[in-house]
């Protein structure tokens, strides 16, 4: 049986400033998607489009290093389609080969909600 509960989330709510000029003025910037207060995490969704894609994960791997403690995670299209089969929202045809079969997205365990993270209980 699957346990539905719903999760908190924030549409771009926070941009990140990635590279400033001379003047201190904004040159690049990286706004995530989506934030999920409960595991302080934001994700990116990408496209297909390689391009897109390769820029997307150089901003998101910059962002976690110019900002200690922000975790970023980027979903791919492969991605979002594995959730809607696992939730019943699409039939399974809708995954081709070419977008990769394999296990759905999962948060890593370090990113569950902090109420339910083993140093949050002993605090």
């Amino acid at each position: 049986m699957l346990d539905f509960y719903a999760i908190a989330w924030e549409y771009e709510p926070h941009t990140f400033v990635l590279m400033r000029d001379r003047d201190g003025n904004p040159v690049q910037a990286f706004t995530p998607d989506f934030y999920l207060p409960a595991y302080d995490l934001y994700i990116e969704i990408t496209t297909l489009n390689q391009k897109l894609v390769t820029k997307k994960n150089r901003k998101a791997r910059l962002v976690q290093e110019l900002y200690e403690g922000v975790h970023v995670r980027v979903l791919y299209q492969r991605d979002y389609l594995h959730l809607l089969v696992k939730y019943g929202l699409e039939p399974p045809s809708q995954l081709s080969e070419a977008m990769g079969e394999g296990a759905p997205f999962r948060l890593e365990p370090d990113l569950r909600p902090a109420a339910r993270r083993p140093e949050a209980e002993s605090a």
